[in-house]
């Protein structure tokens, strides 16, 4: 259902951003505010788990990949089936009231997560967690379109992907560092694991606060037409049939979301089971090491975002595809080079890695938006999301066993193959788009 985006005298702007009619400043500060928390917990949880892995359950490091891998898979099955569920819930109770329930979901489950006894219970806390974030994730991104108007979502869609760039950074820079500063101030290796994980579900509850006060009681934006996922599908399969751009783009995505999930779960774990086995590291010494190269990466990672969007927009999408996977595939498979992930080396594959974790998405995202012929975009965007997270399922089952079973840096590996197949894909797409027009 279209709506419409005009504007009129009473519609606010927020910096070089135009609202919609209705919205007001505020609306939108608690908006972006939301974005930071929500990228901070959903990197905190998967990149501190190796902690709790390690000093609260005691799983044996050559374990450890597997079972992170297994975890990761759990949440990617919770937020394959719970968006739908969001979605209705927010058109009878307002995005608001499921935006702010999401934050104190996550909140609990970050709060019991250093408590799990055992393997089976760290399952279900993290499908707990997952369940949060993904009301979180499902509000934030239906409130762009509710919130800003139609020309100026590529400017907003930024905005938000630096909000989430900083909640990140608080995470690698602050949060990862705590462990080792409460255990210097004497406290045991478990307790500072539990306060760590107890203060970023204070914050939990402080992002509830603001988002539930801070956004709009209801949202004027109806609720988009619902259809069976067969038909979705189906539309969407067409729709690739057709055109060879779309499916690059699911290909695209497939992989790009996969490669994102290998970074933020078995980068850190490959430095903390080295760190604890090779190097006489602590827990908690390794994983601030850890957050360090991550916070690294993910600062390359905000100058890489406008980079590779002017990039798409002046080499040609298809081409901006096959470039950011080719190099996706460089970065990773130079893992491989890696033999001591605490040398200054790691520093530099960590700067090249987040300039280039990002690259898929971007580009994917500009291709799809392109190509979605209007009567099926919903269909063919829904599907292109599947793909994603068909890809992240991948990389955390494969990737898991890889990592124990293999080499530490086998995830990284395997999408860097991957990433290859998809970058000589888009050579061909872009020879026969090339072909079709002369």
């Amino acid at each position: 259902m279209n709506v419409s985006t005009e504007r009129n005298e009473f519609a606010a702007k927020w910096g070089p951003i135009q609202l919609l009619a209705g919205v007001k400043r505020g609306n939108m500060t608690a908006y972006v505010i939301g974005s930071v928390f929500m990228m901070m917990f959903s990197t905190f949880v998967p990149q501190a788990q190796p902690f709790i892995l390690t000093e609260i359950l005691h799983i044996p490091a050559e374990q450890q990949g597997q079972l992170s891998g297994y975890l990761g898979f759990a949440h990617t099955l919770v937020g394959l089936v719970m968006p739908g569920i969001w979605g209705t819930l927010s058109d009878r109770l307002g995005r608001r009231i499921v935006y702010a329930l999401g934050f104190l979901i996550s909140a609990i489950g970050i709060a019991i997560y250093p408590l799990a006894g055992s393997v089976v219970l760290l399952y279900a806390v993290r499908m707990l967690f997952a369940t949060g974030t993904n009301a979180s994730t499902t509000m934030n991104n239906a409130l762009l379109g509710d919130y800003v108007d139609n020309k100026d979502r590529g400017k907003a869609y930024g905005l938000v992907a630096t909000a989430g760039g900083i909640g990140a950074m608080l995470t690698v820079f602050l949060f990862l560092r705590l462990p080792s500063v409460f255990q210097d101030v004497g406290l045991s290796a478990v307790a500072a694991g539990r306060y760590t994980y107890w203060i970023v579900a204070g914050l939990g509850l402080l992002a509830m606060v603001i988002v539930g006060t801070g956004l709009m009681a209801r949202t004027t934006k109806p609720g988009e037409e619902r259809r069976a996922v067969l038909q979705i599908a189906r539309d969407a399969l067409q729709a690739a049939a057709k055109d060879p751009g779309i499916s690059l783009a699911y290909g695209i995505n497939f992989v790009a979301s996969g490669a994102i999930s290998v970074v933020g779960t078995f980068f850190t774990l490959w430095i903390v089971t080295y760190g604890t086995t090779q190097a006489d590291l602590t827990s908690a010494e390794a994983l601030a090491r850890a957050g360090m190269i991550i916070g690294i990466s993910q600062i390359s990672g905000l100058i890489a975002a406008p980079v590779f969007g002017i990039l798409s927009d002046r080499m040609g999408r298809v081409r901006a595809v096959s470039l950011a996977a080719g190099l996706t595939a460089l970065v990773f498979a130079a893992t491989l080079l890696i033999s001591n992930p605490l040398s200054g080396l790691m520093i530099l594959l960590g700067l090249f890695m987040g300039f280039v974790q990002i690259s898929g998405i971007i580009t994917g995202g500009a291709l799809v938006a392109q190509q979605s012929p209007e009567a099926v975009r919903g269909s063919v965007m829904g599907f292109y999301g599947f793909c994603g997270a068909l890809g992240i399922m991948l990389a955390f089952l494969l990737g898991g066993v890889l990592f124990d079973q293999w080499i530490y840096q086998g995830p990284f590996v395997l999408s860097a193959v991957l990433c290859g197949l998809v970058a000589v894909w888009g050579l061909l797409v872009n020879k026969l788009v090339r072909k079709e027009n002369t």
